[in-house]
Order: C-alpha cells, then structure tokens, then sequence
C-alpha cells in the first residue's frame, strides 16, 4: 500500500509507483461481457470491493468498473479531483490494494475496467497538494510541470480565482497564505483574483479547482498515463472508460495514442445528441451509452402525452411552451456568467466581432464539431458550424461577420479552431445540462444527459432501426453517477405521460397546500412522487442543488439564505402535509411503473453492445442527482435477495430479470445479430441471433385501458424456447396474455 505524499510544498511529483514498463499491445481488446460500475470512496475501497466478487460471479457480471483510481483529494467521494498520476490512491488500499482486488476477482472470472481522467486535474485546497501546479506556480514557464497545464502567460502570470473577502493574504516564509489556500511566496508567477472571475487556464466546465491537462503534449501524456498503462501491461486493468474526451485538444488523437498504448477495450464518454453518431475516426469501441438510455427511455413514453403535459407544465411554471427559446437563454446566460474569460482568450486568436462569436456558441447544437487543424474540414463538421452560423445571424444586427467568424472556427489558426472546440462541450454541459433541463421539464424523465425533453416518445421501427446499427463492443446503460435521477424514478415518471389527467389533479391538490417558487415547485412535485419514499435532508438537497443549477432565483454563485430556507420550509410542509396523498399516488401507479422498469432493464441488458449496471440498480433504486446516487449501496441485501431470501416483489423481478439476462449474455455471441421481431403497439420484441427472444412491455396504461392483451400473439423464431423468467416452454405463435402472463416481459432461450 502506497503512503499519501508527505513531501514539502514546491517538491517534485512522488516517484511512480512500480509497475511493469508500457508497450504498445498487439492482442486484439478483450470486449466485457459485462460491467458494474461501482464508486469508490473512502470508506468502500479495493478490499471491500473483493469480498463482492462472489456476487458479482453469480449475479454475471464479467467486469469490475471502478471510478477513478488514481490519487485524489483525500477525501474525495468521486475521484476525478485527480492530484498525482504516479500513485494509485492510498484510501482505496494503494496498488498493492489494487493488485489483490485483481487476483481476487480473477479467481472469481472478473476482470477490471477503470475510469480515466485525462482532461483535467484538481486544484486542491491548499495547493500545494498538486505538485506539478505548485511547481508552475513557483517557477511559471521555467517549471519542468509548465507544458502540463493549459495556461493563458498574458502578463507573464496566470490567474488564480480565490480573492472572496477584504482579508489579506499573509507571507509565512515561503508560503502566501489566504484563509485555507496556500502559494509559493513571493507571487511570481501568478496573480491573485477575485473567485468569480474566470482563470488564467482551461479548465472543466466552470469549475475553476479544475485545471485543463495538455495530454496532447506526449510527454505530458506519458507522464500521466504510466501508472495505468503499467497496470494495463501488468493485467491487473483490462479496460478503460475516458471521462469527457471532447475536452481534449484533439479527441481522435488522443484515442488513437491511447489504444496504441494499450490494446484494450476503450469507450468514451461521448454525449450524443439526437441523430448525432460517434465520430467513425475515433480508435475507441462506443461510448457509455448516454445514446441508448435517451432511446430506451423514449419507447416507454407516450407521445400522447406531449400537448397536456407541455400544458401543465407552463401553467404550472410560467415558462414558455418552446424548449429551444430555454436552450438559447440559457446558453446565453451561462456565456455572460460563466466564460468571460474562455470567450476573451478564444476571441483574441479567433478575432473579428466578439458577440458574433458568442452567438455562433450559443447556436452549437451539439458539444463539438470536430475540425482539426491543418486537415480538410469534414463535411458533417462544417455543415454543423455552418448551420450555427446561419441560426447566430438571425439573431445578430444586419452585416456581422458571421461567415469570416464561422470560416476561422474550422479553418484558421490552429488555436482557434481547437480552442473553439474545447469551448462548445462546456457551453452546452453548463447551458443544457446544468441549466435548461433544470428550466424545462413537463416530463422530468426526459430531461437526461444527451436528452431532448421535448421529444415525447419513440416508435418502435425507429428503436429497431437504431439497435440493428449498435456496436456488439459499445457500452449500455440506464443509471450512471452522471445521470439526473436513476432508472427507476424515470420509469415512474414515464407512467405520468399516459395519465396526465390524473397526474395534474395530483399536482393541483398537493400545489393548493402548499407553494413557494413557481419555477421549482413542479419539478419537485415530479421528483418527489417518482423518488418516493424519501426523507426531508435527501429531498432538500437535490431540490435546493436544483434551483442552484436554474439559476432562475439564486445560482452557486449567488446564494440567498433566505430563498433557501424558503426551500427547506417548502421541502418540510411537502412531506408533511401531502406524504400520504403522494404515497398513494405511487402506490397506484406502482404495476405500470414496475412494468416500465422491467421493460427497460430487459432491453439494455439484451441489446447489442456491453451492458453496464451502475452499482445497487440489479433492484430498484430512486436515487436522485448526485450526491443523492453515490450514498452507500445495501450489498448485504443484495446478496441475500440473489440466494433467494426476502425481496418484494418488484425488487425480486427486477433481480431475476437482471441475473437471468446477465448470465444468458455468457451464452450469447456477442456478435448476435439483433433481429426485430414484429409485434403490436404495446410490445417491443427482438432476437439476438438464433439463440435469444426479448420480449417487454410498453405503455402499460393504455394496454389496461383496451382491456388487455386480448387475442393479441407474438409468433416466436423457429424452435422451442424456454422462458428463463418461467421456466415455461413456448413455440410458434403464442398469446402475449400467456406468454406475458406471470411478468410484463419475457426472455426466451432456444432449448
């Protein structure tokens, strides 16, 4: 186990930890079969990790997928606050830790996934934790750390935003202390700013305490990928999942560097956006599959829905019907709030008119449109750009340069076109993301990462269309620590889209007792319903972390300790006054909700691709927004429920649903083809290959409201199948009301 750095401030970065030297891997990747994803924190590290390697055998999971692994902030509980690339972290069990997790697990047929950090590191509290920072801070251009980090030297300094008070900072020998914080004295190579103000360097999103990594610089990228390269050469990691590559200088690059250092199974985390596709040139195997939880969240929606829900919802709210008006103010907003700086550097390389180029950044439908400098500029790319142009001169006064701003984004200086494009995914992630879908919600379940809350529904030719083309190698998943709220609140909220009447009498009566901010109000009304049973502190934490991200009344940059008690009183009388009537509500709608949840679980699980569970959702989970979804998961329970002991009986389906289809997925060619299999309205059904039929239920609601199945059939592939939910065996064309009788879906083996 590795000792947590003790080193003085100013010191060199500790030694890497010992592991075998890196070269290039020739063996072709080794796809997982599957993966749970589990987030290490302090207190659930390697070892605890290991003793569940029994479970997650039997459960039939192939891989371990670990959040980040390398060393954090100490008390970090997600672990992409990264502070030194050469340690594997001292509170997970160090590398010696990690090394006998794998063993375990190997024993066990597991193997190992890591997430990797590649785009930024942290700036911890006192600084001097980052050593290679405090090396720059100390030595600015002349530090061997200086073509680490993504710094604007304007000045001959970098901007450090920390200033919050009339205190001032006091020199202790060498150090500048400010309250907590903590600078190499005298102060060089860096200024000192007021915290609102933007930062001298790229950072993550808004996040100032994250600074920009330049891994297209080789060495930069040897230098912060030894220690898990070394564990890929070693075979304790057998796979990685990038965090946010469209941060990067140069995504493509970077991927193709990676796999050629590798040679294992890669995916990225990529935000896809309505027909958008991953891009072909990329040397990864898919994306984390934010992509198919949109798609499979849609086919349980009705589109019906749409118009009294879009109704409600602005009756209730008082915000426009038109999602893209939202979009566009808030991506407005967050530029005037949030990039000034980002805008100020990207303007002086880019130059021409300034609001024309926050208007071509507003208009950017998608997170990056991939232009490389010194190539030609793909057709999509600049079709994409192009489009923004045209929708950014609408907006603008009469002869803006609108076509000299769009030609030098893809196509002048190698700093603009690149510095244009690592603003685009931090503009949309805070203005969508962080904002819009905290503005914009008539059906909450809608509003995910990548999600267009005003596309109510999916046809099922559509979803058949879209998983024929999946990747056997992609990843699948319906909960991620990234995502607004897990699989199974969304599956009741889906249930709202065929009962919007009774779903606005709901509202109406818990809104006539209690009220406080119309903006927020209704979208607490949903989480609640659909999160329920949850206690007061749970509850008020995501809805006050809600109205933080609208920014409608307050923001985290602008707190109101009075809207926030306002928040907590409104939280409190919730529960208290309509606890009993929301109970009810979920209660009734539980059987569709739980057909919902079953339904979607059996197509990811069953689609082509690799199926990813985020850890506890094998049954149900009603965890909202992190933090909500990283409180510790009941393993113990778990294990139990898989023996067979006590569950009930959405918590047993769900269970059974997921083992079964785990475990068929060991039998299953990965390379299956999907094959549609025709069925009514309320059905979706696919095979994969010859030796594989699901078959799920959809819009459960207006299925009971015409009665049933009736004599509704389904006329299964040649052969016998047995139902492995059942054990009833089953051939040629069958009665869904027979087949579907014991669980709202169904999965078949061929005998």
């Amino acid at each position: 186990m590795s000792e947590r750095s003790t080193a003085p401030a100013g010191a060199p970065a500790t030694a890497p930890e010992p592991v075998a030297a890196t070269a290039p891997a020739t063996a072709p990747a080794t796809v997982p079969i599957s993966t749970y994803r589990f987030q290490l924190t302090p207190d659930f590290g390697f070892a605890e990790v290991a003793e569940l390697a029994p479970y997650l055998r039997d459960l039939g999971i192939s891989h371990v997928y670990l959040s980040p692994i390398l060393q954090a902030v100490p008390q970090s509980q997600h672990g992409y606050d990264v502070t030194d690339h050469s340690r594997v972290r001292a509170e997970f069990g160090g590398i010696e830790g990690l090394r006998a997790l794998s063993a375990t697990l190997a024993e066990h047929g597991l193997g190992i996934v890591v997430d990797i950090v590649p785009n930024h590191m942290t700036i911890p509290v006192p600084e001097s934790g980052n050593a290679p920072l405090w090396s720059v801070l100390k030595d600015g251009q002349a530090s061997p750390y200086a073509s680490w980090f993504d710094i604007d030297w304007t000045g001959g300094k970098v901007s450090m935003p920390v200033l919050g008070d009339d205190t001032a900072p006091v020199a202790d020998g060498d150090v500048l202390r400010y309250h907590d914080h903590e600078f190499p004295f005298p102060d060089t190579h860096y200024r000192l700013v007021d915290w609102r103000s933007g930062p001298g360097y790229r950072r993550f999103f808004d996040v100032s305490s994250l600074i920009g990594l330049r891994v297209e610089d080789p060495e930069v990228f040897d230098a912060t990928h030894r220690v898990i390269l070394g564990l890929v050469e070693e075979g304790v990691v057998h796979g990685l999942r990038v965090d946010h590559p469209d941060g990067l200088a140069e995504p493509r690059g970077y991927l193709s560097r990676l796999r050629a250092a590798s040679g294992v199974w890669t995916v990225a985390e990529k935000i896809l956006v309505g027909s958008e596709r991953l891009p072909a040139d990329w040397d990864c195997d898919g994306t984390t599959g934010y992509d198919v939880l949109n798609r499979i969240t849609r086919l349980f929606v009705d589109p019906a829905g749409a118009k009294p829900l879009v109704e409600l919802f602005v009756a209730q709210t008082g915000m426009p019907h038109d999602y893209a008006t939202v979009v566009r103010e808030s991506k407005r907003e967050v530029l005037d709030l949030f990039f000034t700086a980002e805008i100020d550097r990207l303007h002086a390389v880019v130059g021409s008119d300034r609001e024309t180029l926050v208007e071509l950044l507003a208009a950017m439908p998608v997170y990056r449109a991939y232009a490389v400098p010194g190539e030609p500029v793909p057709e999509a790319s600049a079709a994409i750009v192009e489009a923004a142009g045209r929708v950014a001169a609408a907006r603008l006064p009469e002869g803006a340069p609108v076509a000299e701003v769009v030609d030098r984004v893809l196509r002048g200086p190698a700093e603009a076109v690149t510095r244009f494009q690592q603003t685009c995914g931090p503009v949309m992630a805070k203005g969508v993301e962080d904002t819009a879908l905290y503005r914009w919600y008539p059906l909450a379940c809608l509003n995910e990462v990548g999600g267009e809350p005003d596309h109510f529904g999916g046809a099922v030719g559509e979803f058949h269309a879209f998983a024929w083309e999946m990747s056997p190698a992609t990843m699948t998943t319906l909960s991620t620590h990234d995502t607004k709220r897990s699989e199974d609140v969304r599956a009741r909220l889906a249930v709202l889209s065929e009962l919007p009447e009774e779903w606005a009498a709901a509202v109406g009566e818990w809104a006539s007792k209690v009220s406080f901010d119309p903006a927020l109000d209704y979208l607490a009304w949903q989480n609640l319903m659909a999160a329920w049973p949850i206690g007061p502190e749970r509850f008020f934490d995501y809805l006050f972390k809600a109205a933080r991200e609208a920014k409608t009344s307050i923001s985290w940059a602008a707190p109101d300790p009075a809207y926030e008690a306002g928040v907590r009183d409104f939280v409190t009388r919730a529960i208290d006054e309509c606890g009993a009537s929301i109970a009810e509500f979920a209660a009734r709608i539980e059987p569709y909700a739980r057909s919902n949840s079953l339904g979607q679980k059996l197509l990811q699980l069953m689609l082509p691709g690799v199926p990813d569970l985020y850890w506890g959702n094998e049954i149900t989970d009603f965890s909202l927004v992190d933090p909500d979804n990283r409180r510790p998961v009941d393993f113990p329970l778990r294990r139990r429920m898989l023996a067979g002991q006590g569950a009930s009986p959405w918590d047993e389906a769900k269970l059974l649903v997921t083992a079964q289809a785990l475990n068929l997925r060991r039998r299953l060619d990965p390379a299956a083809p999907y094959v549609p299999v025709e069925a009514g309205e309320n059905v979706i059904a696919f095979a994969r290959g010859e030796r594989a039929v699901a078959v799920a239920t959809r819009l459960p609601v207006g299925l009971a409201r015409r009665g049933g199945w009736a004599s509704e059939t389904i006329t299964l592939p040649p052969g016998v199948w047995r139902d492995l939910l059942t054990g009833a065996e089953h051939t040629g064309r069958i009665p869904l009301a027979h087949l579907l009788s014991a669980y709202p879906v169904a999965l078949l083996e061929r005998e």
